[in-house]
């Protein structure tokens, strides 16, 4: 599907260094338009589809203040860090005061700061810093639920009669039960009652994040104008937690029996969450210049583009979880199950295709839902890590897609050596073992073995910045445990490393803006079949180039697929050009990865 002939290419180069200026020119405010804002085309330059995102966890990226809890204040402090590894956006979890049922993500206030994380000022001045820099900053928006400790909230169950008693779902019981048969996502039903009015209130996630009624039109104006707040202080991106589940299926009927275990997609079947979102964007978003992202968790990959079209007028980016989620159980989603190569690389062609020509792709291999990269599709063994968080990192920035980072991937960061339960602090894993073993379903030891592997927690632990104590994470006493391999993979090893992980990200970032090919270029599979190495190329107009991943820890050779030879070596992984020009077939050594021009 090559859809640019070469006059395309040069006008997509042109116009790329030409946003670039646009882009360093960025100025100290950012001011609302007075008309909507065209969604530009996709044969284009778009900031947010050249732009290399880094997400930071606040909470464990650092804190200055030696409370424990990383804050702004620590996310300023190492701008600079970010700037050398080249980050042109970052997307900052929640914020927002929170009680921290969720770790920020139950909302008791959406215009302060938590108190844990600084002050509003402290805001200001990261947005201000961070534009000294030339970076943008996108926030996480999380409107399906509030805290229970929100105010709209505590007025709404204060009586049946409260004007707030709309704002979420209250519902009778059922023969003495929850209105219906919904789960939550961590654990136990999706409805708790509330004994002063005898009614349920339905929370997809915790008893703590009660779900706003969007079919409140009240409700969604309040929400747009707290967008709006934000998006006039400068913030330039904005990431909708948990986007499809805005709108609720009339009446709350009972889950057939054999789609209880689909809940997560059931509960992206409202009817209205469409006709929401496109409100949202024509009374807010199209009036910013603004990247916006939505978690689309549970909507069945072919449906996704609907979000994302740009014809429909709806969001900017999809965030999708095929891939993420190969290897786990629909009905026990803490249990793991085997996968191999040729899976994962033709979910990450499906995700492409779905995509298509009008939408547009987050491509990651971890967040803070989920365990380490490095861990789950790498091999995080001594012998192995550098190599394979190397490969690992060519697969990430050579998509046709935004790449997004998780803090501490530049290192190669692992996942947590975790022994007993005592040792999680997730309340996604403390609802799945009161599920779980508590129930006597399945045994304590066969539920740890999985979620050692499958935890939030492993991705929540304290960025590791050097050998000394607590990582150079705090002087006080952290929040959360700190990975006991902080003393061999920390940043203050790796940055001046000219063969580490961090700098080959570096080079990698800084080929990814130096090649428009590699943001916008057709993606192509060579081998679907292949279990050992993934090949594949990005090709815009005349210029090809190839993309080689060896995915096993022995040594091959490769002959180029497709009668392909090697024009020009790019990068290797190894800092040694082991191919050269006019190959045919490469020696890859173990995890071994490379981009190269090729006719």
């Amino acid at each position: 599907m090559s859809r640019y002939g070469l006059s395309t290419a040069i006008a997509i180069f042109l116009a790329t260094s030409f946003s670039a200026k646009c882009y360093q020119a960025y100025g100290a405010t950012q001011t609302k338009a007075p008309e909507a804002i065209v969604q530009q085309s996709d044969t284009l330059p778009t900031w947010w589809k050249q732009a290399v995102f880094y997400q930071v966890y606040p909470r464990s990226f650092k804190d200055t203040n030696g409370d424990g809890i990383g804050d702004i204040n620590g996310i300023i402090e190492k701008l600079d860090y970010l700037k050398t590894l080249g980050i042109d956006a970052i997307w900052i979890n929640p914020h927002y005061d929170s009680p921290n049922v969720d770790n920020g993500y139950d909302i008791s206030d959406y215009r302060n700061i938590m108190k844990e994380y600084g002050t509003m000022e402290d805001f200001d001045r990261l947005i201000a810093e961070m534009k000294k820099r030339n970076m943008r900053l996108m926030i996480d928006v999380v409107i399906n639920h509030t805290s229970d400790q929100h105010p709209w909230f505590i007025q709404s169950k204060s009586s049946k009669d409260s004007p707030y008693r709309n704002y979420y779902f209250w519902r009778d019981g059922k023969d003495g039960q929850a209105p219906n048969n919904y789960p939550s996502f961590f654990g136990g039903s999706a409805w708790q009652k509330d004994d002063k009015t005898g009614q349920y209130y339905l929370h997809y996630f915790s008893r703590q994040q009660p779900d706003l009624n969007w079919d409140n039109p009240k409700v969604r104006q309040e929400l747009y104008d707290m967008l709006r707040f934000w998006l006039d202080k400068g913030v330039s991106g904005l990431r909708f937690d948990t986007v499809a589940t805005y709108s609720k299926i009339p009446g709350f009927p009972d889950l057939p029996q054999q789609r209880v275990a689909h809940f997560a997609e059931e509960y992206t079947k409202g009817p209205n969450i469409h006709r929401y979102v496109n409100e949202m964007n024509r009374e807010v978003l199209s009036h910013y210049d603004v990247a916006t992202a939505g978690e689309i968790f549970g909507v069945p990959l072919e449906q996704s583009i609907n979000f994302v079209d740009r014809r429909r007028n709806e969001l900017n980016i999809a965030f999708t979880f095929d891939l993420l989620r190969i290897d786990r159980y629909v009905d026990e989603r803490w249990r793991r199950k085997d996968w191999n190569l040729a899976q994962f690389r033709q979910t990450i062609d499906k995700v492409d295709h779905t995509a298509g020509e009008y939408g547009w792709n987050a491509f990651f291999l971890d967040n803070h839902d989920y365990p380490r990269a490095l861990s789950h599709f790498g091999d995080d063994r001594p012998q192995w890590r550098e190599a394979s968080a190397k490969a690992l990192a060519t697969l990430i920035l050579t998509q046709r897609a935004t790449p997004f980072i998780y803090q501490g991937s530049e290192l190669g960061m692992s996942n947590y050596p975790f022994k007993t339960m005592d040792d999680f602090e997730d309340i996604e894993v403390k609802g799945f073992w009161h599920d779980y073993v508590e129930t006597g379903k399945v045994t304590a030891d066969e539920f740890l073995q999985n979620v050692r592997q499958t935890s939030r927690d492993n991705n929540r632990t304290p960025f590791q910045w050097d050998a000394g104590k607590n990582a150079g994470f705090t002087v006080g006493t952290p929040w959360f445990k700190i990975n006991p391999n902080y003393t061999a993979i920390n940043a203050a090893s790796q940055v001046n490393d000219p063969n580490s992980v961090f700098n080959y990200y570096r080079q990698l970032i800084k080929t990814r803006h130096d090649i428009p090919t590699l943001t916008y270029g057709t993606y192509r599979d060579l081998d679907p079949e292949n279990e050992s190495v993934y090949a594949y190329t990005r090709t815009l107009g005349t210029e090809k180039y190839l993309v080689i991943i060896n995915f096993k820890e022995k040594t091959i050779r490769y002959s180029l697929p497709k009668n392909l030879s090697i024009d020009n070596v790019i990068i290797e992984s190894n800092n040694q050009h082991t191919a050269r020009k006019n190959d045919t077939m490469i020696v890859l050594k173990p995890w071994h990865a490379g981009i190269y021009k090729v006719n």
